[in-house]
């Protein structure tokens, strides 16, 4: 009797272990080894330090202590972002009146120019997602408002102290202790006023990209009330100017948050929200493809800066007003003038890469399968820069096909937010076509 107990025991046992061993989910292990890589490369050794907040919860919302956020502000900033009635400084009197911020960040493009320039002023024409844009031809190519960097995504910019290429707005963060070339710096001059890079680039950007706001034009489009109950505290006589509209452009800004990617959703609880082949792109991404190194904020980019030996706007035969000696080719180095920082430029967050066909400062590559690869060989293609400047962290890693595919898939479909369109007002108080309103492009938006 006990031997035949001692076999109904064992017999028991084995059966269990072999159930339990057939319950293993593979899909399971994935999550945990996903969950594990997140936490290793977390700045707070979490996964939920990933999570982006809810875009109308401003105290969750990282701001300029100088422009604290409320929702007048932010109403008015999404306003005066479309607005074309504010292009008064134009060139020409063809351009008056017919771009906008937006017209070189745009939603559908990932808040990109669908174009491989931004074209502000001279430019026409909107086509598929701003992909149509052209030169108007009674401009002098020298005279357009146009890019000679690749527009930055201005998706989840309040996790970005300093903005631009170059990291050169904003007066803290990676800025402290370039005071010294502030001054000489067209633009860059303004960080002496105090506010963090949104907020600086946009009060030299109204400037740069002929656009002024007055009092006036503002009562005529409507919008001194919601200037009124945004900045009360302002006294009235400076209450209705670029300042004021760029403070505002800036909070607005701030709300546009991609937390309705699948990625998101997966960190939140919804494990369905991405395949088990888009789980293994971002546990690359987290992992042997080294992608995190550098895109490890919240924004999935960082303020670091990397010399990637991509080539410059200007080496792109399509592009306008080539300018092979600008300053922006030399990256970081071209603001700090430290040469050790030459040929350098910011890593940029990710979300919503796949809007548009166009990567990397100039452009250079047209597709994110393309990026990737690149960074994987991890050879230069521009002569301009030397080898001896290049990322240490650039370095060859190898991939199989299958998980440059499922990692491409991870950037292309788990990063991309699909409503991004909710952050665009259904109308501009001037009444006019936005993002752009010249006769060409009234024609490609249907505003007539």
């Amino acid at each position: 009797m006990k031997d035949l107990l001692k076999i109904c025991i064992v017999f028991s046992i084995v059966v269990f272990s072999g159930c339990t061993e057939d319950q293993i989910d593979p899909a399971d292990e994935l999550e945990f080894r996903l969950e594990r890589a997140m936490k290793t490369y977390s700045p707070t050794n979490s996964a939920d330090y990933y999570i982006l907040p809810e875009s109308d919860q401003l105290a969750s919302i990282p701001h300029d202590k100088k422009n604290p956020l409320n929702p007048a502000k932010v109403a008015l900033g999404q306003f005066l972002f479309f607005e074309t009635g504010i292009a008064t400084d134009a060139v020409s009197n063809e351009g008056m009146g017919t771009y906008s911020c937006a017209t070189c960040h745009i939603p559908e493009a990932g808040f990109r120019p669908g174009f491989l320039q931004g074209i502000a002023d001279g430019g026409m024409g909107f086509g598929y997602n701003g992909s149509g844009r052209i030169m108007n031809s009674s401009y002098e190519e020298s005279d357009l408002d146009v890019q000679s960097a690749r527009p930055l995504s201005l998706l989840n910019v309040a996790f970005v102290k300093n903005t631009s290429w170059n990291g050169s707005f904003g007066a803290g963060g990676v800025n402290r202790g370039t005071e010294s070339v502030w001054a000489n710096d067209e633009g860059t001059k303004r960080n002496s006023l105090g506010y963090e890079g949104l907020e600086t680039q946009n009060i030299e950007g109204l400037h740069t990209h002929r656009m002024r706001v007055t009092k006036n034009l503002m009562q005529q489009y409507g919008y001194i009330d919601l200037f009124n109950e945004a900045f009360p505290e302002i006294n009235e006589t400076w209450r209705y100017s670029n300042l004021t509209a760029s403070l505002a452009i800036s909070a607005y800004l701030r709300t546009v948050i991609t937390n309705e990617a699948p990625f998101q959703k997966y960190l939140k609880g919804d494990k369905m929200a991405m395949s088990n082949e888009e789980k293994e792109g971002a546990l690359l991404f987290f992992g042997k493809a080294n992608c995190n190194s550098c895109h490890y904020e919240k924004n999935l980019g960082s303020m670091e800066f990397h010399a990637l030996g991509v080539k410059d706007i200007d080496q792109h035969p399509e592009s306008f007003f080539k300018r092979p000696d600008d300053k922006r080719n030399l990256g970081r180095g071209g603001f700090t003038l430290d040469p050790n920082e030459l040929y350098q430029f910011k890593v940029p967050g990710i979300y919503n890469s796949s809007d548009t066909p166009f990567y990397f400062h100039g452009s250079s590559k047209e597709s994110l399968r393309e990026v990737v690869e690149y960074k994987l060989n991890a050879v230069k293609e521009n002569d301009r820069v030397p080898e001896s400047h290049m990322s240490p962290k650039l370095r060859q890693i190898e991939l199989t096909d299958e998980e440059i595919d499922n990692l491409v898939l991870f950037l292309t479909k788990s990063l991309k937010d699909s409503d991004v369109t909710r952050f665009k007002p259904d109308h501009i108080k001037s009444g006019f076509c936005f993002p752009n309103n010249d006769y060409i492009s009234q024609e490609d938006l249907d505003c007539n």
